[in-house]
């Protein structure tokens, strides 16, 4: 019999068996009985009572792989707190072969080992259930005495000996400046400099981010408001930021998330580190400028030209040169024969980068012809000590081997044809019009693009295709609309022309 071992720690528990106790105990009981361990799945401070847990649903899944018989675990809670998740996985793990086996609950085959079994998962479960309720209870209680239930201390306050917040005086002035200062219009990305330049750090010691402060200019804490799930409590803690203030600063924040804010441009240049000056071979870079009209306008920029370091060659509109690279970045996708090439491109990756199942693969064979070679010779009537020894040391060679190659199997699971084939043909209904998604095509598939005068050669991630675009084309197509001018401005844009390496 041949096995996986699943082994599961959670945090809310400090009487737990370790995860290297629950281990130990599964190999001493596979050695015990002869089972064979192929490999472990882990989940480390995660609870039994969701099947929400990446290493359970791995094992789940490769079940299905037919490569072992048994998912062993310490005790049947380590496989689920819930009657109705354990029911359902080990249905599908029976429909695939596998049987789960505790290794300290001695269960019986019988009609009574299936009633124990179902007592001992119906016990797992409430006992999660009941400690659970134990701990909402206790902290809704200290919630509704305005104690605090543990988590991170917000910025501008101490952890007082009764559990309560209280305001830190030296950190409570810079809450203050910190919402005195957006509301009055000033960016978060220069309030964070400023604040960094000056050596102030957060309550982890560490230099302000951007990131950290829409949880700061959010938290009702500093207007004096305590809450835990369903009990708010005004006036529960200490109040440091004024209520009108705190009311001015998610107005403002509010209309920056409907326009967003000029330090996100820079995510929206799909292009980043991908276009290239075909003059100088210098990175293009994402600029703005505002007409006199007061209209943005958004470029790609040779860096060097950026820099007026020698290159001369001009700005590329945004949007033009991202449209044409999408439109023709779905022209392929939507081209089977180069699915196909792509696909045999990836499945020959796959092959060299798993340099250690061809070779056991290959031994195995070998080890099979001996094993043949060997049985053939006792039919002959060639039998010897040394012919039994030799038969042995065959045969325990090849289920060392059969185990290796299950183990690499596991490890590194092959994709098929089939399965790349299908993703790839998934990106056919991403929708161009977002902006996510765009982005996700653009890193798939294309490495480099190279901007001429003349030209735009497109540089996919696979081999073979050329294919020619004149201006002529572009302007015929639905890119139209944000193409350049093509005649007395056509100087400075760039025509369209792709070369497909």
């Amino acid at each position: 019999m041949k096995a996986v071992i699943y082994a599961r720690y959670s945090s809310d528990s400090q009487r737990e068996e370790s995860i290297e106790g629950q281990l130990r105990e599964c190999k001493e009981y596979a050695e015990r009985n002869g089972i064979t361990i192929l490999s472990t799945y882990i989940d480390r401070a995660l609870s039994a009572k969701t099947d929400n847990r990446p290493d359970f649903q791995r094992m789940i899944k490769d079940s299905a792989k037919g490569l072992f018989d048994i998912a062993l675990v310490w005790k049947l809670d380590r496989f689920a707190r819930n009657r109705y998740d354990s029911a359902h996985y080990k249905s599908i793990l029976k429909k695939n072969g596998v049987k789960v086996v505790s290794a300290k609950e001695a269960i019986a085959e019988d009609s009574t080992g299936i009633l124990l079994e179902s007592l001992l998962e119906g016990y797992a479960e409430f006992y999660s259930v009941d400690l659970s309720e134990k701990i909402h209870r206790g902290q809704k209680d200290n919630a509704l005495k305005g104690l605090n239930n543990g988590g991170g201390i917000p910025l501008g306050y101490l952890l007082g000996k009764n559990q309560r917040l209280e305001i830190d005086p030296l950190t409570a002035p810079v809450v203050i400046e910190i919402f005195t200062r957006y509301s009055e219009g000033e960016t978060v990305r220069a309030i964070v400099e400023s604040l960094n330049k000056r050596g102030l750090q957060t309550k982890r010691n560490k230099p302000y981010s951007m990131n950290s402060f829409n949880a700061i200019l959010k938290n009702r804490k500093y207007i004096g408001e305590y809450k835990y799930q369903d009990v708010v409590i005004p006036g529960g803690v200490p109040a440091i930021v004024p209520v009108e203030l705190f009311d001015r600063v998610q107005a403002r924040m509010e209309k920056n998330k409907r326009a967003p804010a000029m330090s996100k441009a820079e995510d929206d240049y799909l292009l980043t580190t991908k276009l290239f000056c075909g003059k100088c071979g210098r990175l293009m870079v994402g600029e703005s400028g505002t007409s006199r009209t007061g209209k943005k306008h958004y470029y790609y920029k040779c860096g060097s030209a950026k820099r007026k370091t020698g290159c001369k060659k001009k700005a590329v509109k945004k949007d033009w040169i991202e449209n044409l690279v999408v439109s023709r970045t779905m022209r392929m996708i939507f081209d089977d024969s180069t699915l196909a090439v792509i696909s045999d491109m990836v499945l020959d990756v796959q092959e060299q980068e798993n340099t250690s199942l061809p070779i056991l693969k290959e031994q195995l064979s070998q080890t099979e012809q001996g094993i043949q070679n060997m049985l053939n010779a006792i039919q002959q009537g060639i039998f010897t000590p040394a012919t039994k020894q030799r038969l042995e040391e065959l045969e325990a060679s090849k289920e060392r081997l059969t185990v290796s190659i299950l183990q690499e199997e596991l490890q590194k699971p092959r994709l098929t044809e089939e399965q790349v084939l299908f993703w790839l043909r998934r990106f056919r209904t991403i929708d161009t019009t977002k902006q996510e998604q765009r982005q996700r095509l653009i890193d798939s598939f294309v490495n480099a693009v190279y901007v001429y005068n003349d030209k735009i050669i497109l540089i996919f991630n696979y081999k073979d295709g050329t294919e020619t675009i004149t201006l002529d084309d572009i302007n015929g197509s639905d890119l139209v609309a944000s193409a350049p001018p093509s005649k007395k401005s056509r100087s400075h844009q760039v025509p369209g022309s792709f070369v497909l390496p």
